[in-house]
Parts: C-alpha cells; sequence; structure tokens
C-alpha cells in the first residue's frame, strides 16, 4: 500500500493530509509518512 499512496501522492491524486490519515488508520507508518511528503 506504501507504494500506492506514495505513487498518488506524486501524482498529485491524494494531499497530505490524506496520507496522514493512512496514518491515523495504520495503513502507513509515520515514517513512511514523512518518506512519502518530505519531513523526513
Amino acid at each position: 500500500m506504501y507504494e500506492r499512496i506514495k505513487k498518488w501522492y506524486q501524482l498529485g491524486l491524494w494531499k497530505e493530509e490524506q496520507v496522514r490519515q493512512a496514518v491515523e488508520k495504520q495503513v502507513l507508518t509515520q515514517t513512511q509518512y514523512e518518506e512519502i511528503v518530505g519531513d523526513g
């Protein structure tokens, strides 16, 4: 799922808030979130 979400974010299909919600739902880890949105 990480690769899909990362791709969707890069394509602009998902916003940062949607990625954050994936962390809250335990679909992604905090580290994966940071890697996707560039906070890490």
